[in-house]
């Protein structure tokens, strides 16, 4: 009767555990990635809405996301550009907890 020896089954779990470890470390990995990219696309669908709702009348401005989102918080700002019939937009929104911010930007013609 042939079977494996101790020193064989001994390596063979060795290279499993080395390839598990090597895969739950990559999911780990990943999920921080997922987590991250989901806060920075929840923080820019916000930003995205304050702007549709400020480009049809924008006054600088600041506030918060309550109460949907009460850790949210916004700022407005109206900055100079280098051509004098544009207005550049600034729309920043940051989470209290960890200091997250996201902003976007656009133009229009000044009134």
């Amino acid at each position: 009767m042939r079977g494996f020896t101790l020193l064989e089954v001994m390596v063979s779990l060795a290279i499993m555990a080395g390839v598990i470890l090597t895969v739950l470390g990559s999911v780990n990995y990943h999920l921080g990635i997922i987590a991250n990219e989901r806060d920075n696309t929840t923080l820019t669908l916000v930003a995205r809405n304050i702007v549709d709702e400020k480009k049809l009348m924008p006054v600088k401005g600041e506030g918060t996301c309550a109460p949907t989102h009460p850790e949210l918080s916004w700022k407005l700002d109206s900055l100079p550009t280098d051509y004098s019939f544009l207005q550049k937009w600034v729309v920043k929104v940051r989470r209290s907890s960890d200091g997250r911010e996201v902003a976007l930007v656009w133009y229009s013609a000044k009134q």
